[in-house]
């Protein structure tokens, strides 16, 4: 076993109802004046209620922003922070999916530290220190509860990382109750989304180690066994739960395993055509797993093993395709576009895709094989 450095949160609260003791916790964290991020939709549905509930319970003040967009585009999260400091926020709550924790993430930077968001896109460039910060998920895919990186969508439509140790939040608060309305669409494309974490992790060609591949493993078992479950009848609070555990350990692993081609590729079909970061990922997936088999033959017949208990051969070459297949399989149930066509995806669009993605080099970097232009657009193809 080779040395590794393993980063997370300080603190994961995994509990049903949880949501209830939001006062509790950020009183915790000396936080009297919370920052709300969130988007329209959730308020709309009630999520926010029981927060707001809590905090007022516990003397705090709150002020809610619900102006988040799905891939937060720049204007959006500077708007986040101005709304910060005329509140006078001393902490920041991140209430939704991926795009409003991300915000949540910059929020708390950049309201605390004043520096121009484009001035720390990369690794490493921002500058500390920042207000507390406790996420909650409302849905089981991003992991971003548990991760060091912010995604900002750039006026030009890039998808640009901020990638610092100062995003992680100071709590990451689990409540499957604040999950089960989710809709059966939502739920499979951010499940799949995080399978695509684990699954990535686990192939990660840089900086794999031994704890986020105990990770990205049960996390894939996780997501696997109940993704069928929580998109065909999703109010069981035990399911949705191992759905919440299972997008968290996907998240820990890929935190400090990243990401790699699927990704690169999922990218910009979300910067130009506006597709759900899940779908993107999941419109890809085959295409990718197929082309990198021969790389990661041997972690994908892991996996394979991992999540088909069943099938048990030693034969790797036959365990990583049952396990191409299972995911194939898995993917090809959900309900929503099975390829980029379905997704209005035009295929003249195909050379703008390859030049973006070969752009991506952070994350290509990762991939257990080397992407030439040639192979993207072989790849996005495959896709069609």
């Amino acid at each position: 076993m080779s040395g590794f450095v393993f980063e997370t949160v300080p603190r994961i609260i995994c509990e049903q109802g949880g949501i209830t003791r939001l006062g509790e916790l950020a009183a915790d964290l000396g936080a009297k004046r919370l920052f709300i991020v969130t988007d329209a939709g959730l308020v709309k549905a009630g999520l926010l209620d029981k927060a707001l509930e809590s905090l007022k319970s516990a003397g705090q003040d709150a002020t809610v922003y619900a102006e988040v967009l799905a891939d937060p585009p720049e204007e959006r999260v500077e708007a986040a922070v101005q709304a910060a400091l005329e509140a006078k926020a001393d902490g920041v709550v991140g209430l939704g999916g991926g795009s409003s924790m991300d915000t949540a993430k910059l929020v708390a930077l950049l309201a605390c530290t004043q520096q121009a968001l484009p001035s720390v896109y990369g690794i490493g460039l921002a500058k500390g220190p920042r207000l507390p910060l406790i996420q909650v998920p409302t849905t089981a895919g991003t992991g971003s509860e548990v991760t060091p990186i912010a995604i900002v969508t750039t006026p030009s439509n890039e998808k640009k990382g901020v990638v610092s140790p100062l995003l992680y939040p100071d709590l990451a608060l689990l409540d499957s109750h604040l999950t089960l309305g989710l809709p059966p669409a939502v739920t499979a494309m951010t499940g799949v989304d995080a399978m695509v974490h684990a699954i990535e992790a686990y192939t990660s060609k840089i900086k794999k180690n031994v704890l986020s591949d105990a990770l990205a493993v049960k996390a894939l078992q996780l997501l696997y066994a109940n993704l069928p479950a929580a998109v065909e009848d999703g109010k069981d609070p035990a399911v949705r739960e191992a759905m919440l555990s299972g997008s968290l350990f996907a998240g820990m692993a890929f935190a400090n395993a990243p990401v790699a081609a699927v990704h690169a590729f999922a990218y910009p079909l979300g910067g130009h055509f506006h597709l759900p970061h899940g779908l993107s990922n999941s419109l890809v997936l085959g295409p990718v797993l197929d082309f990198n088999l021969n790389a990661a033959q041997t972690e994908y017949a892991e996996l394979g093993r991992a999540i088909l208990p069943e099938h048990t051969t030693s034969n790797d070459k036959v365990a990583a395709r049952a396990f191409l297949d299972a995911i194939r399989a898995r993917v090809a149930a959900m309900p929503y576009a099975q390829n980029l066509r379905e997704a209005g995806v035009q295929q003249e669009s195909l050379p703008m895709l390859v030049k973006d993605v070969m752009q991506i080099e952070r994350l290509l970097v990762n991939n257990p094989r080397e992407v030439t232009e040639e192979d993207a657009h072989a790849i996005y193809q495959a896709a069609f």
